[in-house]
């Protein structure tokens, strides 16, 4: 019998907090945040595999890709990359408790300045099967919107209708346009706008959210303090969800 499902979303600013010479290493304690989680899924944006100058700077840069140092024993990570710059690159993240048995990428870019990406994974949750698709929209309106219709043209090619799915990350969205979009397809989230995740320090606004399909929410949760915002600008959004 499948229980409920914990998952989280959380996008971690490539483990780095700080601009220039006063930047500090996060990712060890986003590790110790990632293990305290306990949650059956970790949708991770803003994740780097590599990064030469950052590498060379921090001296415990980790040897490993983010995903692979981030998930906890036992996890299955499963990272595909958005973005190329000129000392690395970044993308997506899953950290599953469950076996993951297929993903797959695909390109969202909407224009050459901003590279962005989904992530779809199948996941083998007891005796169902379970679709995880992780997204990071853009910063431009418009941008966003066509976006969202690519993640929903995805869902309709990719994802069974009778099979339970999940839509999480970071949708740079200030207001609820792409939550409504994503309801005509009946993708919903719990309370969605009220838990604000940005900036941080004060969280105004909720930018990362964790949206449904065959499964309902019963409860979210976003921690605060300075412990969080010194590990990232955006809020982890943990939700729990059951079968519909």
């Amino acid at each position: 019998m499948t229980g409920s499902l914990r998952m989280v979303t959380y996008n971690i600013h490539k483990g780095v907090q700080g601009m220039g010479p006063q930047r500090r290493l996060a990712i060890h304690d986003l590790a110790q945040a990632v293990m305290g989680f306990d949650a059956d899924l970790v949708a991770l944006q803003e994740v780097r595999a590599f990064h030469h100058r950052e590498a060379r700077f921090f001296p415990h840069w980790p040897a490993q890709p983010q995903a692979d140092f981030l998930a906890p024993p036992g996890y299955t990570a499963i990272y595909r990359s958005n973005a190329i710059t000129r000392h690395g690159e970044h993308g997506n993240a899953l950290l599953s408790r469950w076996p993951v048995t297929a993903h797959q990428h695909e390109d969202m870019s909407d224009h050459r300045f901003e590279q962005r990406g989904l992530l779809h994974c199948e996941l083998a949750w007891g005796t169902h099967q379970l679709h995880v698709v992780v997204v990071h929209l853009g910063l431009i309106r418009a941008s966003r919107q066509r976006q969202v219709a690519h993640i929903i043209g995805f869902v309709e090619r990719e994802v069974p209708s009778d099979q339970p799915l999940l839509v999480a990350g970071d949708f740079n969205d200030w207001g609820l346009s792409s939550t409504q979009a994503l309801a005509s397809v009946g993708l919903h989230s719990l309370d969605a706008g009220r838990h604000p995740t940005f900036p941080a320090r004060l969280p105004l606004v909720q930018l990362d959210h964790v949206y449904a399909r065959g499964l309902r929410a019963s409860s979210v949760e976003v921690p605060r303090g300075a412990a969080w915002w010194r590990m990232s600008d955006h809020l982890p959004l943990i939700m729990t969800l059951d079968l519909a």
